[in-house]
């Protein structure tokens, strides 16, 4: 190997682990305002403390990439292979989930030298030069900022059922659009493409490529803002049954849903907690918060409907505003045609969840730098409201 490749490979070794460590660094900085208390609490059963998430993507480098490929390497400790495995039945038996806030020990304090454990042998993997590790690892970033979303999703409910509204942040960032008039984009029908097939990373699941036909369509050129979310309520949305699907007008009567998530009425004025702490409605704000049955009933009191996700990805070029709240779609979450599951315990990451679950588009405030892309098929169950979802409305041209 001449001194120039060797040079080079260096370097990409070293870029490597800088975006290795880059990605570790940011979760921890996410979890920095939250007390031991905070990471070790369980809100509802969909979520998860936040030192689980810390322990948890340290678990998944330690079992996709460190202990397949450094034979040497010292487990940090066996109970954990049992304890931070999260749905994977290929690797073994685990904790279960609605008990991970059960969990207070091992505290904040292990699982940090846990993962600096697991950092150093996946660091040492790097400047070796593996190159084995390199799709795994690419996977197990990924896989760690979706936690970074989560762990500021569960930690945003965790804080909110406080009767003190605790902020997590006083400075975290907040959404900007919405002060826009509300306009729509037009797109003719036909035979489009959608689907990753390309460079960069993508889940399994946004692919293969595929041709699906569209009749023509219109999109709303920004997400729907909490002022018109707020004309939908004062209208007697949530009391309307004309409005619903059947299972969404379910939940509405069954757990009282008179708003979004997070709204508080204080006297004629609407506040909302925000990770900011307890703020008052800002009307030019993306509506944030709602599940697909209230997007879906807003869509048809509004006489319009939600995007389907194919439309959604072909609109997705000239759609400005995205990424500021997920964006629900109507499409249920299946497989595309042609859609393998990958070999082993990773193909449980994506494929066993296709059912009962609807794809939400785009990316929101808490998505990481670099992890949204027009092809990116986020999904969750038509009830849940703790993720950042949000509304862009659809119709047809006739």
């Amino acid at each position: 190997m001449s001194s120039l490749t060797t040079r080079a490979k260096r370097m990409e070794e070293h870029g490597q682990v800088d975006r290795f460590l880059g990605v570790r660094a940011a979760t921890e900085k996410l979890a920095e305002p939250l007390s031991p208390e905070d990471q070790t609490v369980q809100s509802m059963t969909d979520a998860s403390p936040t030192k689980w998430h810390l322990a948890h993507t340290t678990w998944f480098f330690e079992t996709f990439v460190v202990r397949p490929h450094a034979p040497r390497y010292r487990v940090f400790d066996a109970a954990y292979e049992y304890l931070f495995n999260s749905y994977y039945e290929a690797v073994g038996p685990r904790h279960p989930r609605p008990q991970r806030g059960m969990l207070t020990r091992p505290g904040v304090a292990e699982i940090m030298a846990y993962r600096r454990h697991v950092s150093e042998a996946v660091v040492e993997l790097l400047i070796e030069g593996s190159n084995e590790v390199a799709d795994m690892l690419e996977l197990g970033l990924h896989h760690e900022q979706q936690h970074q979303e989560l762990l500021l999703m569960d930690a945003k409910h965790l804080l909110s059922l406080n009767p003190l509204k605790p902020a997590y942040r006083r400075a975290a960032p907040r959404p900007t659009a919405g002060t826009t008039p509300l306009s729509w984009l037009a797109f003719d029908g036909g035979l489009v493409e959608i689907g990753h097939d390309g460079p960069g990373f993508a889940f399994d699941n946004e692919s293969p490529r595929h041709r699906v036909w569209l009749e023509s369509f219109a999109v709303a050129s920004r997400p729907t803002s909490c002022a018109e979310y707020l004309a939908f309520i004062e209208d007697g949305g949530y009391r309307r049954p004309e409005f619903w699907l059947s299972a969404g007008w379910d939940c509405v009567n069954q757990r009282g849903w008179s708003a979004p998530l997070y709204w508080e009425k204080d006297g004629p004025r609407w506040q909302v907690f925000t990770l900011r702490g307890l703020q008052p409605l800002d009307p030019a704000q993306p509506v944030c918060h709602v599940s697909a049955f209230e997007a879906a009933a807003y869509a048809k009191w509004a006489g319009k409907r939600l995007p389907r996700e194919a439309e959604w990805e072909t609109a997705a070029a000239r759609l400005p505003d995205t990424g500021l709240v997920w964006e629900w779609t109507a499409s249920p979450y299946v497989a595309y045609p042609g859609y393998h599951e990958p070999p082993g315990a990773i193909g449980e990451y994506n494929g066993k969840f296709m059912a009962n679950q609807v794809v939400l588009r785009g990316g929101c405030t808490a998505t990481s730098v670099g992890h949204m892309r027009p092809t990116y098929r986020n999904f969750f169950p038509p009830d849940a409201r703790w993720m950042f979802g949000g509304i862009r409305l659809a119709e047809d041209l006739r």
